[in-house]
């Protein structure tokens, strides 16, 4: 029989072992970013700490934020800790609000990189034995080459597709006989609709397991995916300012775990920046404590989750975390009331006549934005004739009251209406200035 984790010392260590790694680790990195780093040697002296103001755990809350901005501001290498000839790699983000996130690695990065990111796999159910596509973009975005790695490291053979040209994707996936898919959710379901429309079944092929991340979606949608493909559908959190994906995954329990000798996290209030403890809800919040090339101190990630101190039924006892159930800068606050995207999906999910794909108008009237909800039907719902529709729009209308606490008009289309996603998938259209 196989061995139950990757690496059990580090996934079922002790807290309070794994507090002192995290202690040592967090004084090191604090250090390290304070000599080598201009930008946050000004933050930490405005603020007056210093690294070894961080006796204890809890004096991470003494040190300021980082966000996004500051990568920006600095971009591209002004928060690298390291001389350039000691990074061997870069990534990035894809810039369209703006310039590039850059992510450089030294050789020492990648390597725990690829351990997180083993580890997220491994706990998936993914082994040497398996044949993966990888169907995440190559390049610069972190997804591709995070998962490459950390299969190779498993000793998976990897069909390197990237994303794009769907028919084939699947051709392939039939041929080589794979048995692991890794994409985003979205492409996961592109995936299942074009294999339904060539007369494709994957649930009677070797396909068993997949990962997913780089965009929210809900238990639902996991649900459906699983249902389509007939497989069992994982997801790998992560952030380019981070490392990328790797920095929780979920387990045979469907837990998100996070690598916490690798990201230290907390849960702050997004309006005060007050820290909150275990199983409140709030935004979630990373410190670096192994990176090289450029360590994040407390960075705002924007999420909105919950973190949990329990052993988990697969074993761990890593701390883990809600999925996300939105993010701070995606809320609406429509007619006065705070709604996250992933509401009006957990909605349109709980009628089985719909597909999970979906696009949020949001618009002016007057002072106040308002929005309304396109979603698509399965091909079989619009054969039953416009009367179904209409009485389905108004269950799905009343729901959104009920769950959400305001009146969302909605408009269903027919099946293969809205334009499908080979990466993340455009949820929201902004007509406010148009």
């Amino acid at each position: 029989m196989s061995k139950k984790f990757w690496d059990e010392k580090c996934e079922t260590m002790p807290v309070d072992e794994m507090e002192k790694v995290q202690l040592k680790s967090l004084q090191d990195t604090l250090k390290h970013v304070y000599n080598n780093v201009p930008f946050y040697k000004k933050k930490f002296d405005e603020v007056g700490v210093k690294p070894d103001d961080c006796k204890k755990l809890h004096d991470i809350g003494l040190f300021p934020f980082s966000y996004k901005n500051d990568l920006r501001d600095n971009y591209p290498f002004g928060l690298c800790a390291v001389p350039m000839r000691e990074v061997v790699r870069v990534h990035a983000s894809s810039g369209t609000t703006g310039k590039p996130i850059t992510g450089p690695y030294t050789a020492k990065d990648l390597d725990d990189w690829s351990e997180c990111m083993a580890r997220t796999l491994y706990a998936q159910g993914f082994r040497d034995d398996d044949i993966v596509q990888n169907a995440y973009g190559y390049g610069l975005f972190t997804g591709g080459l995070g998962f490459h790695q950390g299969a190779l490291k498993i000793g998976c053979a990897v069909v390197p597709t990237s994303s794009g040209l769907t028919e084939r994707q699947i051709i392939l996936m039939q041929d080589f006989g794979v048995t692991g898919l890794m994409c985003t959710p979205t492409y996961a379901l592109t995936i299942a609709e074009r294999a339904n429309r060539m007369g494709v079944d994957f649930k009677n092929s070797p396909l068993r397991v997949g990962s997913f991340g780089a965009e929210p979606w809900t238990v639902a949608m996991r649900e459906e995916i699983q249902a389509q493909l007939g497989i069992a559908a994982h997801e790998a959190y992560g952030l380019t300012e981070l490392m990328g994906p790797g920095v929780a995954f979920s387990c045979e329990a469907y837990k998100l775990h996070i690598n916490e000798d690798h990201a230290y996290p907390e849960i702050i209030d997004s309006e005060t920046g007050e820290s909150l403890p275990l199983g409140h809800q709030g935004e979630l919040v990373f410190t670096s404590l192994q990176r090289r090339a450029m360590p994040m101190i407390r960075y705002r990630t924007k999420d909105i989750t919950r973190l949990h101190r329990e052993t988990c039924s697969c074993g761990r006892t890593l701390i883990t975390m809600d999925k996300i159930t939105g993010r701070a800068d995606d809320m609406l606050i429509i007619t006065g009331v705070n709604v996250f995207p992933s509401q009006v999906e957990a909605v349109i999910l709980e009628f089985p006549e719909m597909q999970p794909i979906y696009q949020i108008r949001v618009m002016k009237k007057g002072y106040l934005d308002v929005m309304a909800v396109e979603a698509e039907a399965k091909r079989s719902v619009y054969e039953d004739g416009e009367e179904k529709i209409t009485a389905l729009t108004k269950k799905i209308s009343d729901r959104f009251t009920q769950v959400i606490g305001i009146k969302i008009p909605i408009t269903i289309l027919p099946f293969n209406s809205i334009p499908r996603s080979e990466g993340k998938a455009k949820r929201i259209i902004d007509e406010r200035n148009n």
